[in-house]
């Protein structure tokens, strides 16, 4: 009955909720095989102060059975409270009564409230890790294309080789080769000549080179070569290139192909079009979560669902070019949809217009209502279909054009002319002010691509290796990963380092976010190196930035 007792089980859970103490140690005998741990092997603070990574690590290392975690908070001050409820004046059935306490909080009440308190506490880590992973994900969709370019793409490594790809515009494949200019066989006369060959032959604009294995001794090999144009050398981000080189996607692309080659076609679309390329990936596969596989899988897979749509619907698709899995995320339409759209564009060729639609199986008004505002023709009869201003508004935009003595073409992208649009005279009541506004703005600036323009980025010389590294030098590196506790910077070798949440300014920061966005260019300085542990300490403060 004391179980039982709402009372008791309040006093129990406030208790719980202000006096909790999270514990972990290492399980005994799992010292070496544990030792990735080892910051947990005898650790012990406040539940309510435990930030969520530290929690997620815990209960990660408790599932695989090298911790062993309790969650409690003043066991004699709860019973103290206990008695004072249930024991009212010394009578002779007192003793008794606190046995029962006592035996009833140990056996029942306690370990129901710390099952009830360890779901709690894993809830919230899981929202606040699911947060910083929509987040990073959110920033790395919207990372800055290259654009359509021809592009060579090399997918680098030592003894396999360096899968090297040319691909058009379009990010379709022209050409695949393998060179060896690296260790063991050192094949650079040659390596050299059939890059310089590739793209002249191709015409290449600029070169992608995954940031893995080798990637530094690869852009030192390339950025050498003379070659009859200028090309640009970008390090890409190859998180993910080898989930979808052996994915049913990059099956059914490239049939033909190996792994190898689609892992390099992977690198070079995600220079031109990061967005494009990313949808079809998993973005557990990214590489920019934190603890993403210990959280709630199906609160994290609706999160990240909804900011892929967002970032596809912010972008906007080109209709004629956009792979099924890139209009799958274009709110109204879904992956029957994205199908039919693909099949109807190979069967009747390009769209000439958004109306065209609705000529699409299933494709009913609904759907196209929710659709076509975010799906772009680029060479459209109408120049409305190339701008994120929505089919329903077209009448409107062309009443504007006549009150304005000129057409939907010469209104658009025409500052002169739409400074002289008094909104006002337009609102009715379907149309407000803020959708008016929102009109005018894409007016003046159509189909706009709000992402940034990329930068070309390199790395400190003569740094390939974490025994290269001295405590005190300063170093380029681009933001790779924010967590809460800190952000992580590709410095240009294997191992990324960490700029403590603590180490990213002077003042105090609750969120890295307000001082580094993923893939920015930062300038850091080492403040301490564990080769041991392969951890590299780094820190903004008192580096001026470029």
């Amino acid at each position: 009955w004391i179980n039982e007792n709402e009372k008791a089980r309040n006093i129990v859970r406030r208790s719980f909720e202000v006096g909790a103490i999270i514990k972990s140690k290492v399980v005994k005998g799992k010292e070496e095989e544990g030792k990735k741990y080892r910051d947990y092997f005898d650790s012990s603070e406040p539940l309510k102060k435990c930030p969520s990574h530290r929690l997620l690590a815990i209960k990660r290392g408790e599932n695989e059975g090298f911790l062993k975690v309790s969650v409690s908070p003043d066991d004699k001050d709860i019973i103290e409270k206990l008695e004072r409820i249930f024991i009212k004046g010394y009578t002779a059935s007192s003793e008794e009564v606190s046995i029962a306490i006592k035996d009833s909080y140990k056996r029942l009440l306690h370990p129901s409230i710390e099952t009830e308190f360890a779901k709690l506490s894993k809830e919230k880590a899981d929202d606040e890790a699911i947060k910083v992973f929509t987040e990073n994900l959110r920033q790395l969709l919207l990372a800055p294309p290259l654009g359509q370019k021809r592009v060579m793409a090399i997918d680098p490594g030592y003894r396999s080789g360096c899968k090297i790809v040319c691909l058009n515009e379009q990010g379709n494949l022209l050409h695949n080769e393998t060179i060896y200019p690296h260790k063991p066989q050192e094949e650079r006369k040659m390596a050299a000549k059939k890059i310089s060959s590739m793209a002249s032959s191709y015409k290449i604009e600029a070169i992608a080179i995954g940031n893995g294995t080798a990637s530094r001794e690869t852009e030192y090999f390339i950025k050498k070569l003379r070659f009859d144009r200028e090309l640009r050398v970008y390090i890409v981000n190859e998180d993910g290139a080898s989930v979808y080189s052996a994915s049913s996607v990059a099956r059914e692309e490239f049939p033909q192909y190996d792994v190898t080659v689609r892992g390099a076609v992977s690198i070079g679309r995600r220079l031109t079009d990061p967005l494009a390329e990313l949808v079809k990936i998993d973005p557990k596969s990214i590489g920019v979560g934190q603890y993403q596989h210990d959280v709630d899988q199906k609160k994290l897979k609706t999160s990240l669902d909804t900011v892929v749509e967002l970032s596809v619907n912010k972008v906007g698709v080109n209709l004629n070019t956009a792979s099924k899995h890139l209009l799958t995320y274009v709110s109204g339409l879904g992956p029957q949809l994205a199908q039919n759209i693909v099949s109807f564009r190979k069967d009747n060729g390009a769209f000439s217009s958004r109306k065209e639609l609705m000529n699409v199986p299933r494709m009913g008004a609904k759907a196209f209502e929710q659709a076509a505002g975010f799906l772009r023709i680029p060479d459209a009869e109408n120049p409305l279909d190339n701008s994120a201003v929505h089919p329903e508004s077209y009448t409107l935009v062309k009443t504007i054009a006549n009150d304005l003595n000129c057409s939907v073409r010469e209104l658009i992208d025409n500052d002169e002319i739409l400074d002289k649009l008094d909104l006002q005279k337009y609102i009715t009541s379907n149309v407000g002010l803020p959708t008016l506004t929102d009109i005018k703005k894409e007016l003046a600036k159509p189909g706009r691509d709000p992402r940034q323009i990329i930068k070309v980025f390199e790395f400190a010389a003569g740094i390939f290796k974490i025994e290269d590294l001295q405590v005190g030098m300063e170093l380029p590196g681009i933001v790779n990963n924010i967590t809460k506790f800190g952000a992580f910077v590709d410095i240009g070798i294997k191992q990324s380092g960490l700029i403590h949440v603590s180490q990213l300014a002077d003042r105090f920061i609750s969120d890295p976010n307000e001082i580094v966005k993923l893939h920015q260019h930062v300038k850091v300085k080492v403040v301490e190196i564990d080769i041991a542990r392969n951890r590299i300490q780094l820190s903004l403060k008192q580096v001026k930035q470029d």
